[in-house]
């Protein structure tokens, strides 16, 4: 048999890799169009009359009607509600951070008894549907006195996003040169300055990858402050949406409703565009390693 040259070989590996491209590229520029396109869509109806609406729904607003956002934000109470979001969300997301990465390091570290116990604890922890615990939940922060409180919130959503942030860490931790540490004990650092002095600073990409999934999570987090949150005056985002879409009745206050979504979206939407770089960092670093 007559072997392929090279030269014909390079072209028809040349042509295969442009048609994977343009196909790969086609995909990306689909997906991209059906996540942006909602989007906008909902920031285009937000500055929408009712009428507008319902009557040209994919036209553009004849005039921005900035009193939707400051119905929203005044009449139905988004503003109490995101600063209830942000206290809480504000405090778990400190509190995840601190005690994971500390988790984490230990877990990565040193060798105990125990280690490898621990660790899958986390990792099954991960695996526990937490609609199986709501109603244990309840009992158990309504018997220590937390129930309807920001602070009793802020545990659980710390409880509930331990596991993930332990996991991801441990494994970004593992990355982590060691001789750097090493360095620090003999100079005679503690283990704890050697952790929050220079083992943290170095795991920057990471807990600002897993700060972000956890931010995404707890912003949009809608059942366990259900459960646990009843009091009107102390309601989450997710809860005051629902409690704007239920509260409309027949009045159809849609283009408020809409103005209220984009306000909950915008916080997240800034996050990851301000930290994208640091998120894919982060996500990587384990694999150049």
């Amino acid at each position: 048999m007559r072997k392929e040259n090279a030269p014909g070989k390079e072209k028809r590996e040349k042509k295969e890799g442009t048609v994977l491209n343009v196909f790969s590229h086609g995909m990306l520029v689909l997906w991209a169009f059906m996540v942006v396109m909602p989007l906008l869509w909902a920031v285009m109806t937000s500055f929408k009359d009712d009428n507008a609406i319902f009557s040209s729904p994919w036209s553009l607003p004849d005039k921005l009607h900035f009193d939707n956002w400051a119905r929203a934000w005044t009449d139905a109470n988004m503003s109490d509600y995101f600063l209830n979001t942000i206290l809480v969300v504000g405090g778990s997301l400190i509190g995840t951070l601190v005690l994971g990465s500390m988790a984490a390091y230990v877990l990565a570290r040193f060798d105990f008894p125990g280690n490898g116990f621990i660790y899958y604890l986390f990792i099954g922890g991960m695996s526990f549907p937490i609609m199986l615990a709501l109603v244990p939940l309840f009992y158990v922060v309504n018997n220590m006195g937390l129930l309807n409180t920001i602070h009793g919130l802020i545990l659980v959503y710390i409880a509930y996003s331990l596991p993930f942030t332990v996991f991801f860490l441990t494994a970004f931790f593992r990355t982590l040169p060691t001789s750097v540490a090493e360095a620090a004990f003999v100079d005679g650092a503690s283990h704890s300055r050697t952790f929050f002095q220079i083992m943290l600073p170095m795991a920057k990409p990471g807990l600002i990858s897993v700060g972000i999934f956890n931010f995404l999570g707890q912003w949009n987090q809608y059942m366990l402050p259900t459960v646990l949150n009843t009091d009107p005056d102390k309601r989450v985002l997710t809860q005051g949406l629902v409690q704007l879409a239920a509260s409309q009745g027949y009045k159809g206050d849609w283009s408020g409703l809409f103005a209220g979504l984009v306000m909950a979206m915008i916080p997240v939407l800034a996050a990851y565009i301000v930290f994208q770089r640091q998120v894919v960092t982060g996500l990587t670093a384990g694999a150049l390693k």
